[in-house]
């Protein structure tokens, strides 16, 4: 159900851009990656949630997640597929700031401490947003066993998750597109 190449072609007919652009890390680039446009589309998020699923087939666990709002839609798509897999998976969502009533915790969803967790990520440079996310479900007692992406801009994420413990994987990278890395991260 995934097509590697019919990803890359959304990409390019939707989510690439050329310009010059400051990015979440606050890196400076002359190309942006805007993963809503694929993981709010219908084909995207399809292509993305049963990609992800079989990207991790071999992972052991029992929940995404990451951070509101930026992996929202992909941790939906990711829970039908599964569904649709007749695999049993729950979802969280990681919050940037605890709300002010209800269990006042950073992390929602169906998960308990304890539970074996992937952190998901749309774009990943720095890995700067999805440690923040990793931070908040180890603080929570659950244990990350893999962080992954959709797209590895392979700017120091992989390194940044190496240098914690944490397995990264990606569905696809930069070079898919035919844009080189840059030389020195």
């Amino acid at each position: 159900m995934f097509d590697r190449q019919e990803l890359i072609g959304l990409f390019h007919q939707r989510a690439l851009k050329f310009g010059d652009f400051t990015l979440a890390s606050g890196k400076k680039s002359t190309y942006y990656l805007d993963g809503k446009q694929i993981s709010l589309h219908s084909t995207g998020l399809r292509l993305v949630s049963h990609g992800l699923l079989d990207l991790l087939s071999d992972v052991p666990f029992d929940a995404i997640g990451g951070m509101t709002i930026g992996a929202d839609p992909i941790i939906g798509g990711v829970l039908v597929a599964a569904a649709e897999r007749k695999r049993s998976l729950a979802g969280f969502l990681v919050l940037k700031e605890p709300k002010g009533h209800g269990t006042q915790r950073y992390i929602e969803g169906p998960v308990v401490p304890g539970t074996n967790v992937v952190v998901i990520d749309d774009v990943v440079t720095t890995g700067g947003s999805a440690l923040q996310a990793v931070d908040r479900i180890i603080e929570f007692g659950c244990k990350v066993v893999c962080v992954v992406g959709i797209v590895d801009r392979k700017e120091g994420g992989a390194a940044a998750f190496e240098q914690r413990g944490l397995p990264f994987r990606s569905l696809l990278t930069i070079e898919d597109f035919g844009i080189a890395p840059p030389t020195t991260v």
